[in-house]
């Protein structure tokens, strides 16, 4: 209860006379009124940042720390504001933001932001990545007043889509692993790297995997008994910009080497930040069905 006045009241100041027009949005919370053109946007979810900036919107102030190259230039234009799990709130309150957009790994600090300044929460699930991230997209056009930018991306994605569904019809099971460094957990359907699976129409080579965020933990022996046409890899330690081991190290594997996948060369390392730090940004959705594309399409 605590947490649906502080949203509340959020949502009340959105609503205030200070704004000459408001929009009302899907968020992870529900629908809510926001002021449509903001002047200022303090942005803590690295996947709204993504699709903010493939719309060519700016923000006023970002988290520390957002490593993705694509992303530079959205970043040096803003002020650091903390980092994505702790707000630097005294920051953000200095910039007074019309509207500050947490989500993700921010999220548990929407109920506090919005003390500060008017917040929507805007978490995108993995459950849905694919449909919650096209709906975002739609919010921030709405929002920004750029419904026809969105809709253009919106449609190229779908594009993509379409394409990736042709490209891996017919072409055998897959296994989505990600490694952390020496670790490795595979995901199915219905988890954060489901969509795909579920979106694409792409066989699971194992059935019933564990669908919490960090996965089922395997070993090797796991990913030689699925023995799936193909592995899809996410490496965590190159997204975070660990020293880690890199995942072509750690699937070097006498037993990986005996699956399908291995031996057809049918390994598909997709964009490590865009799937891991940046899933459901517009850009990073496009990245990721470019590879799926790609890799597909060029086997028999």
């Amino acid at each position: 209860m605590r947490r649906l006045s502080a949203l509340t009241a959020a949502t009340l100041l959105l609503a205030s006379p200070a704004f000459a027009q408001t929009v009302t949005v899907e968020t992870a919370r529900g629908p809510v009124e926001v002021p449509q053109q903001p002047a200022s946007l303090v942005v803590f979810d690295v996947a709204a940042m993504d699709t903010l900036d493939a719309l060519g919107a700016t923000a006023a102030g970002v988290p520390n720390q957002v490593s993705l190259d694509y992303l530079q230039d959205f970043v040096a234009e803003a002020e650091p504001v903390g980092t994505l799990f702790e707000p630097d709130f005294e920051a953000v309150n200095a910039l007074a933001p019309d509207l500050v957009i947490a989500g993700g790994r921010s999220a548990a600090q929407a109920e506090a932001l919005a003390g500060v300044a008017p917040t929507i929460d805007m978490t995108i699930p993995g459950t849905d990545l694919v449909g919650t991230a096209l709906s975002r997209l739609d919010a921030y056009g709405a929002i920004l007043g750029r419904e026809a930018e969105a809709q253009a991306l919106k449609a190229d994605v779908e594009a993509k889509l379409a394409q990736a569904r042709v490209a891996v019809a017919g072409k055998g099971t897959a296994l989505v692993v990600l490694t952390n460094g020496p670790k490795m957990s595979a995901y199915g359907a219905g988890s954060r790297f489901g969509w795909l699976h579920a979106d694409l129409g792409l066989p699971q080579a194992v059935e019933g995997l564990a669908t919490d965020t960090h996965g089922e933990a395997i070993g090797f022996e796991f990913i030689r008994d699925a023995d799936p046409d193909w592995l899809i890899v996410i490496d965590r330690a190159a997204a975070i910009g660990s020293e880690d081991a890199r995942a072509q190290a750690t699937l070097d594997n006498a037993l990986v080497s005996e699956t399908t996948a291995w031996r057809e060369g049918q390994v598909i390392y997709l964009p490590a930040a865009e799937s891991y730090v940046a899933g459901g940004g517009v850009q990073a959705l496009s990245r990721n069905l470019d590879r799926i594309i790609k890799a597909f399409g060029s086997a028999s």
